[in-house]
């Protein structure tokens, strides 16, 4: 026997379904993260450290911090899914074991406003990350990137964004929000 079921009940039931995990995962993420700004929205299973503070208008599809290091995120921020941070490093170099001994050393984070990072990048700090910046799927961030650059591979300026249409956009307060 097959069941037919409306193309409107599976709409209903995917809206629905989508609202409440982003409601849970929002609530739930809202308890881990030191301080938060306006219309915050966590739309997937994500992990943060308790050292976090992020500005208004910040969407995580699914966010890994891990480390003792601090993150600051600011306004307008958009991620991807599976995107991790590490804040924190073994004590390889001066240790007392090998090949690191029990000492974490913090490694903080900054993001600017604008930034979107793309699926499964990872941010290694201690990094800087600048205004209007684009970090691709897949990317791996070390060292600092300046505003508006669009990053790829492993610390490679694939190139830079349009800066004059950017500005016009954030002039008119067009940003995506969720």
């Amino acid at each position: 026997m097959i069941l037919f079921i409306p193309d409107r009940v599976i709409n209903f039931v995917e809206k629905h379904k989508y609202y409440w995990r982003r409601k849970f995962w929002t609530e739930y993420s809202k308890r881990h993260i030191s301080s938060y700004g306006e219309r915050l929205a966590v739309t997937h299973r994500s992990h943060f450290n308790d050292n976090i503070d992020v500005g208004d208008d910040v969407c995580f599809n699914g966010m890994y911090i891990q480390g003792f290091g601090h993150v600051k995120i600011g306004n307008n921020f958009h991620s991807g899914v599976q995107v991790m941070m590490i804040t924190s490093n073994h004590n390889y170099d001066g240790g007392s074991l090998i090949p690191y001994d029990f000492t974490f050393i913090p490694k903080d984070i900054v993001i600017d406003d604008f930034v979107w990072i793309g699926n499964r990048a990872t941010i290694i700090g201690p990094v800087h990350i600048g205004k209007g910046a684009i970090i691709g799927a897949n990317a791996t961030i070390t060292k600092d990137v300046p505003p508006f650059a669009i990053m790829g591979g492993v610390d490679k300026i694939l190139k830079y964004r349009n800066i004059a249409h950017f500005k016009t956009l954030e002039n008119e307060n067009k940003f995506w929000r969720e």
